[in-house]
């Protein structure tokens, strides 16, 4: 009779160990199917929410030919821009580090720095205006600012520019190549060429693949980092193709930004160039494609380091205190907007 009730509670045993087997890949399936539901439903959001970069920022004003992104380039990169031959457009605007010099202001022709931090070139064409203020409507009107302006580039006029430029063989037959009615090298033409240049500067990256189509363009921790981007309140700000650069808005809803950035002067931002009152420390939202270069951050090159500007970002505006992990969380999604300039376009 012992020897029966042993085998009965073997067989139990064995049983027992069994279903439980069984439960738990039950459970694993559960929480995998789980989690593959909340990614289609991010990525059905993140596809309404943002959008693929085009291969070019085309201007029906300004056609992009080949010829004319031939010219803009020189130009780009031409240091006779410059009152001394010193400085070129790459000067500030370094293709090789993302389109910005990495300083918090730019050295100009004759030493001095800049009032505000260079932005980056990089899919600039694609913006709703030029400049921190946006007080210019496109990379066109933008490229002839700089070379005139007395703390950059530092030529004394239009007339200056163009008569050094007239006494290269080269420019003199690649403009009239360009543009062929006369005169064909002119200011305004020279600010067309770079203009098309400029629009060709579009760094697409993983990111733009995933939103494509591609689920798996992004890895699980990539798009967790998305998810806390969108929960974060970021989107309200940085949607769109380029996660930015569409609209205007106070840097401070929730408090000074001086008190966060620490920054030594108090910029009136778009205020001086409208006077509007309702302007004061508003700026044109930076897009955040490769964001993770283009250190130092925000308007005055105040924060060198990405996961303050983040902290900072999410408590002026959103009046949210991220904590350390939601803040990586966030920049192992940002990393994944980081492109590269094609290497026909760098010097």
């Amino acid at each position: 009779m012992k020897k029966v009730l042993i085998y009965v509670f073997v067989i139990a045993i064995f049983i027992g160990c069994g279903n439980d087997n069984q439960k738990e890949p039950n459970a694993t399936q559960s929480n995998v199917e789980k989690k593959a539901d909340a990614f289609r439903e991010l990525n059905a959001k993140a596809r309404q929410m943002f959008g693929v970069l085009p291969k070019v920022a085309e201007n029906p004003d300004n056609p992009v030919t080949d010829e004319k992104v031939a010219l803009g380039k020189k130009l780009y990169f031409d240091k006779r821009l410059s009152k001394d031959n010193v400085q070129s457009c790459n000067t500030c605007h370094n293709l090789n580090t993302f389109g910005v010099d990495n300083q918090p202001f730019s050295k100009g022709n004759d030493g001095k720095l800049g009032g505000r931090n260079s932005p980056t070139t990089l899919n600039a064409a694609l913006h709703i205006a030029q400049f921190w203020d946006g007080r210019e409507p496109d990379v066109e009107a933008q490229a002839g600012g700089p070379i005139l302006n007395p703390v950059e580039m530092a030529m004394p006029s239009e007339k200056a520019v163009i008569d050094r430029l007239s006494k290269i063989d080269e420019y003199v037959t690649m403009f009239a190549k360009v543009f062929p009615e006369k005169p064909s090298l002119t200011y305004e033409n020279l600010k067309k060429a770079i203009g098309a240049f400029e629009r060709k500067l579009i760094t697409p990256s993983k990111f733009d693949d995933y939103i494509a189509g591609n689920d798996d363009a992004l890895n699980d921790k990539e798009k967790k980092g998305l998810q806390t981007f969108i929960n974060a309140g970021c989107t309200a700000c940085h949607s769109g193709n380029l996660l930015g650069g569409n609209t205007y808005q106070k840097f401070g809803i929730f408090g000074n930004y001086w008190d966060f950035t620490k920054s030594k002067k108090v910029d009136n931002g778009r205020f001086d160039v409208t006077k509007n009152e309702a302007d004061k420390y508003v700026f044109k939202v930076p897009s955040l494609r490769n964001i993770e270069k283009t250190a130092p951050y925000f308007h005055d090159g105040s924060v060198q380091d990405l996961a303050q500007a983040v902290k900072i970002m999410a408590k002026t505006q959103s009046n949210k205190d991220l904590t350390d992990e939601e803040v990586n969380q966030i920049i192992d999604f940002l990393k994944t907007l980081t492109g590269e300039v094609p290497a026909s376009l760098k010097e």
